[in-house]
């Protein structure tokens, strides 16, 4: 028999090599679904009608056993009412196809292990050999692809072939880690195929997600740790798996040579253009959010010891909009996060220069789209991030960043509520004293006071978002306002002019404290009286209640509105004791709402209870924040 001929395939259909195997005629058979219909002779595909027949023609056109096409079961496979359900294919056809079928489900070998450690070892076998195989033939033919092609494309396979394994973190990753395998993986990384480390960036982000085994999987806690506990295992011998091989071969001076290295330098190996390699890139990004989530200690690693920084800059200053762009932006604000030196760092790179560049492109127009929002946020909140740090805030100043958030706060833009919580970070705390002056120069008092009253661009007016403030706008800008009162030199210009603003158009900057005020008080109360009733129920229960219970309510309230209404009781406190216009009208609006200076007293006993230590040193002479609250308290209680 010629298979070949039986199997030839017409027109611009996938042509089968010169021996196909039993799997991948079985293959074909099971992705037709429906019986395939053979090609006629032209090598184009016969187009098969079936119309309704005369019984008197039926016996007369159709000759006895002869099936359209040689169809062996044409007849065999039709229906009472004379319904075709014929494959296709011809008997001689067919019985190659049984005998290929049954050769399959015997000893040919499955694509698909068991998810037991069993099939876990032999899966990571399979690539073993693989990878030792195309190592070999590499090395024996270099200039030859031809000869160690087909290697390749089974190292490919075996690469593939373990993803499945993230579905069992707890029974593969133990076994992966026990084999020495994942040494191998992290080598692969620097294949001289692009492919096969793509393979491996892909496999890699799906073994590190923080969701494996999680598909169709009900387990109980005690499972759930344990996956947890195989992941992080997992990551911290991928991380560390330049040092198990230095070990071996300490001959090879390659000390700074891990997965996080190898990976940053694949970025920059692959070419975006592509498909494949862009998804390769956010794989690459996925994996290192992975990272990050398992062990954060690993960020300033990532930042300090490979080159992905300067990438990331790069990456965020695209002008075109895509996932990659995004996702930069995220991984770029959750490094920067929880880490002094990867703010600094920053810094140094002429990150925060860049950072207000990418910003000011939203300073006349906003985001197309809710990704693009989202870039633009996460931007934002790496300014923020950065700006905790001393340093940061004189480079901020240095590239007239408080002037650019000014800007962007008058065009009353989307961008606008960012711009207020950067400004916000800026000024805050001693080392925000200079952004302070700045900020009033710039005429910043304007555009605050325009957002603490709600009022909006024409373009926004009638809006339902338009007639209020967002809470996190209100947070912030009365943050910024705290911060003035805190750093602007008594009897300054700039303390005069924002004391000014207080008592223009009758009081209503006043008068507006105060309804955020009994909101925030009113929001309290609720908060309150959930938590007395939890103390009461524990005191039923004869528990005590631990100082981790104490601080966890505490949390709960400053969430509730304690944290607003400590801020605007301190900035009344300020306004009250500075000018006797205001002192007088906020006492007489307080008791119209049967409310006193005592009880401001009280809300500022509470902060200043409760107020940590100084996060950087006060500067020669300044007073700290507990003692200017004390002060405050002071006065409140004498008048």
């Amino acid at each position: 028999m010629d298979i070949d001929k039986l199997f030839k395939a017409g027109g611009n259909k996938r042509r089968m090599p010169d021996a196909p195997t039993p799997e991948m005629l079985k293959r074909m058979k099971l992705d037709s679904g429906e019986a395939a219909v053979a090609p006629a002779g032209n090598g184009k595909a016969r187009k098969v009608i079936v119309e309704d027949m005369d019984e008197d023609m039926a016996e007369e056109d159709v000759g006895e056993g002869i099936a359209p096409g040689g169809d062996a079961d044409y007849f065999a496979e039709e229906d009472e009412e004379g319904r075709f359900f014929g494959g296709g294919l011809t008997s001689e056809q067919k019985e190659i196809l049984n005998i290929f079928d049954k050769a399959g489900s015997g000893d040919a070998p499955d694509d698909f292990e068991a998810l037991n450690a069993t099939g876990v070892r032999k899966l990571l076998l399979r690539l073993e050999r693989a990878a030792k195989k195309n190592s070999d033939q590499r090395s024996k033919y270099p200039d030859d692809p031809a000869k160690f092609i087909d290697s390749e494309a089974d190292l490919d396979a075996a690469i593939k072939a373990l993803l499945p394994l993230a579905q069992v973190p707890n029974v593969a990753y133990p076994e992966l880690i026990k084999s020495g395998q994942v040494e191998m993986l992290v080598g692969l990384l620097s294949h001289e195929n692009a492919d096969i480390a793509l393979d491996i960036i892909e496999l890699v982000h799906e073994l590190t997600d923080e969701d494996v085994g999680d598909e169709g999987d009900e387990d109980e806690e005690d499972t759930a740790e344990l996956k947890e506990e195989a992941l992080k295992g997992l990551i911290a011998v991928l991380v560390c798996a330049s040092v198990l091989s230095i070990v071996r071969a300490l001959m090879h001076s390659q000390l700074d040579l891990s997965i996080l290295e190898l990976l940053v330098d694949n970025m920059t190996r692959f070419n975006e253009a592509e498909d494949a390699d862009r998804q390769g890139i956010f794989h690459v990004l996925g994996i290192f959010e992975n990272i990050v989530g398992s062990n954060p200690a690993l960020a300033e690693r990532l930042i300090l010891k490979t080159k992905l920084l300067p990438w990331l800059l790069q990456r965020i200053q695209s002008k075109t909009h895509d996932a990659n762009r995004g996702y930069a932006a995220e991984l770029l604000s959750i490094l920067l996060q929880e880490s002094r030196p990867n703010r600094l760092e920053l810094g140094k790179a002429d990150g925060v220069e860049t950072l207000l560049t990418v910003t000011s492109r939203y300073r006349k127009r906003d985001p197309v789209d809710a990704d693009e929002t989202e870039y633009m946020e996460n931007v934002f909140d790496c300014l923020c991030s950065a700006l905790s740090e001393p340093e940061i805030k004189e480079l901020f100043l240095k590239s007239e960043g408080v002037d650019l958030m000014v800007l962007m706060m008058k065009e009353k833009m989307q961008s606008r509520s960012r711009c207020i919580k950067t400004l916000d970070h800026a000024m805050s705390s001693a080392s925000g004293s200079e952004a302070c002056d700045v900020f009033i120069q710039a005429s910043g008092l304007k555009h605050l006071f325009s957002a603490l009253m709600g009022k909006t661009s024409k373009k926004q007016k009638g809006s339902a978002a338009a007639q209020t403030p967002a809470p996190e706008d209100t947070t912030h800008v009365l943050g910024i306002l705290s911060s003035l009162f805190t750093n602007l030199p008594s009897d300054s210009d700039a303390r005069i002019r924002l004391l000014a603003k207080f008592v223009e158009n009758n009081y209503e900057k006043t008068d507006k404290l105060l309804d955020i005020r009994s909101t925030a008080a009113a929001r309290l109360a609720t908060v309150d009286r959930e938590i007395a009733a939890e103390k009461k129920v524990l005191e039923m229960d004869e528990e005590e209640v631990g100082e981790e219970q104490e601080d966890a309510w505490y949390l709960r309230r400053l969430d509730g509105g304690l944290y607003t209404l400590q801020t605007v009781d301190y900035i009344l406190a300020w306004i009250i004791m500075e000018d006797d216009g205001i002192r007088a009208h906020a006492r007489q609006m307080l008791d119209r709402r049967s409310k006193s200076f005592k009880d401001i007293a009280a809300t500022l006993r509470i902060f200043h209870d409760n107020v940590g230590e100084p996060g950087e040193a006060e500067p020669p002479g300044a007073l700290s924040q507990r003692e200017i609250l004390s002060n405050l308290i002071t006065f409140v209680d004498s008048c």
